[in-house]
């Protein structure tokens, strides 16, 4: 029986998976086996699987209908055959030492849940890592997302993360909604499993491919927040309403700027020059540094507006009632 198992969701990304499945095929250790399911895609990988099988590569494949990425990732729990799970996207590349690190943290800890943080490869496009600039960085809430140092509670994300069978018999499996994976560990959490965070055991995350799909994504994140703020009670922290704060603020400035003064623009001004000098600190590219700043921009208005959208619709209108029962119904609690 393997050590491990990857167990990842697929719809429509065949080029991605390939990719994904050759990372894996370069692993120092090779004590696991991937599960790849399938969620009713148009285009499947399933082609690719089995060429990544000739080569070697212990990989099954799973197709079943659509019905979302937290009912795959299920399916791919109860067919794997080891008793410790690791969850990544297909949009990633897993770097050859990845599975040593995780099988030694295994060996040694008694941690029932980790999770890993991400960066970008070399490889990605300049877009790619102005938008894995702009969810990393301390300028934007990216600090959150995987670091020693934190603005809250490390979490750990499906894009790296993996947790015991154990957790899986007593917590369930993911529930379909947005933000699943946050729902999930705070689920583990209070099941009062161990979440321990492994720095060194990073992914490359290719993330979105262009600013319009960046802003749907992070606007998603926004409103799925005040979801899980209706789920867990007290999860909201500051650090959650300060990309909303921002762009309420933003507002503020834009008027103040228009009729009273115009130097009330060196306040963002300020702001992009600090974002722009970090970038190119962190990247040591001017044209990544400059993509860095919309990057930005979009993280923050787009998670914001979605905060303030479903903060709206779900807490002063009251709708979010219907939605938190829904999904307390749904598989996976």
């Amino acid at each position: 029986m393997a050590l491990l198992s990857f167990i990842v969701p697929v719809y429509n990304r065949p080029d991605e998976v390939s990719e994904l499945l050759d990372s894996l095929s370069c692993q120092s250790e090779k004590d696991f086996e991937v599960i790849i399911v399938e969620d009713g895609s148009s285009l499947p990988c399933e082609a690719q699987c089995l060429a990544a099988r000739a080569n070697g590569l212990n990989v099954r494949y799973f197709y079943k209908s659509n019905e979302g990425r937290s009912i795959a990732r299920n399916v791919g729990m109860e067919k794997a055959a080891s008793d410790f799970f690791i969850f990544v996207d297909s949009d990633c590349v897993i770097p050859p030492d990845y599975v040593a690190k995780v099988s030694e943290f295994i060996r040694s800890s008694k941690a029932d849940c980790f999770g890993g943080p991400d960066a970008a490869h070399e490889s990605f496009s300049d877009v790619q890592k102005a938008i894995n600039f702009a969810m990393t960085s301390f300028l934007t809430t990216g600090g959150i997302r995987g670091r020693k140092k934190s603005l809250e509670k490390f979490t750990p994300r499906t894009f790296n993360m993996g947790f015991t069978r154990r957790v899986f018999e007593r917590v369930g499996g993911f529930r379909e909604m947005f933000s699943e994976d946050i729902d999930m560990s705070k689920r583990i959490e209070k099941a009062g499993f161990d979440i321990t965070l492994l720095p060194e055991a990073f992914v490359w995350h290719k993330r979105r491919v262009d600013f319009k799909k960046f802003f749907r994504q992070v606007h998603v994140f926004g409103m799925s927040r005040i979801t899980l703020k209706l789920l867990y009670p007290g999860s909201l922290k500051i650090v959650h309403a300060l990309p909303a704060v921002a762009v309420l603020c933003a507002l503020a400035v834009l008027a103040l700027a228009v009729f009273v003064s115009p130097w009330w623009l060196l306040l963002p001004a300020a702001y992009i020059l600090a974002i722009f000098l970090s970038a190119l600190h962190t990247t040591r590219s001017l044209k990544i540094a400059l993509l860095a700043v919309p990057a930005s921009v979009i993280q923050i208005t787009g998670y914001g507006t979605g905060f303030i959208r479903a903060w709206i619709t779900s807490i002063v209108l009251g709708r979010g009632r219907d939605l938190n029962r829904e999904i307390l119904m749904r598989k996976g609690k």
